[in-house]
């Protein structure tokens, strides 16, 4: 376990991809002690990170809206994934972390969490390809099935108020199984929160950062 407590919030709302990144961002101005959020996607919605390039991510995904995240990483396909999100406040000791400890502290509990689903997930080892499509190019400690398949990745953002874990699974499953059973080898002491985002502020980020063209194509 990494907290000793923690919200879990299975938001209600499909969000287009615009909204679901400010939600997120949003979330880490507001969190006073970590969150997991599990959500789901209005339409078709790919995502790239922050330092993608749009136009690899168009190739990878014709056809199908596109999102550039707060978080690095590569193109995620979203219209079969389950995705959440982790928002830790800077005070946390995960938030002060290195990348790499925090991306492997988190998909060694997620990959229990897989692996009490069936089959024998596992992390990957160090791999210096990185960018393009996220799920065809993985990266160390992304969690592979036994045949070598990449079952999930995530990307995070650090800054002055924590950090931001995005993060997919390739299967979607249970939602509200997993979600629960996540949260338990998360946090000693958790529970199902009911959170009411700022509905204008979430739309004022989404207006001026992730819904714009000058967001999407800046690379």
């Amino acid at each position: 376990m990494i907290f000793r407590e923690m919200e879990l919030w299975f938001d209600p709302l499909a969000r287009s991809g615009p909204e679901a990144m400010a939600v997120d961002e949003w979330l880490l101005g507001y969190a006073t002690h970590p969150i997991l959020r599990i959500y789901g996607w209005d339409g078709e919605w790919g995502s790239l990170g922050y330092f993608g390039k749009l136009t690899d991510a168009m190739v990878g995904l014709s056809g199908v809206n596109l999102v550039r995240r707060w978080t690095g990483g590569g193109t995620v396909d979203h219209r079969c994934d389950w995705t959440y999100s982790l928002i830790v406040p800077r005070r946390y000791e995960l938030a002060r972390m290195k990348s790499g400890e925090s991306y492997r502290a988190i998909h060694e509990i997620l990959s229990g969490v897989l692996k009490a689903e069936g089959g024998e997930p596992g992390l990957a080892p160090s791999n210096e390809i990185s960018g393009g499509m996220c799920f065809e190019n993985p990266v160390e400690y992304d969690i592979m099935d036994a045949a070598g398949e990449k079952l999930a990745g995530a990307a995070q953002h650090r800054g002055k108020l924590g950090l931001l874990h995005q993060g997919s699974v390739a299967t979607a499953g249970d939602s509200r199984l997993r979600g629960e059973r996540f949260a338990e080898r998360l946090a000693e002491s958790w529970w199902e929160a009911e959170i009411h985002p700022d509905e204008g502020r979430v739309a004022e980020i989404g207006a001026l950062r992730y819904g714009t063209k000058e967001w999407l194509e800046r690379r």
